[in-house]
């Protein structure tokens, strides 16, 4: 559970834009690449929120009117 809390913690600090020195800090972390697991969690998840846009968008023709 406590590791549960800090995970998720860490993953919305740096979602909210919170810097990785300052994540860091607040998690007690001695060293900064602890940290950076939880960054690229957050970065995978934000490629993969791009990568469903391609899902959404209706095709350029639609939009001009062709």
């Amino acid at each position: 559970m406590v590791h549960t809390s800090r995970h998720t913690f860490a993953t919305t600090l740096l979602t909210m834009g919170v810097d990785l020195y300052t994540t860091s800090k607040l998690l007690g972390h001695q060293n900064i690449t602890t940290t950076q697991v939880y960054a690229e969690i957050v970065n995978r998840k934000k490629v993969e929120a791009v990568s469903l846009l391609d899902q959404i968008k209706p095709p350029l023709g639609t939009l001009l009117g062709t």
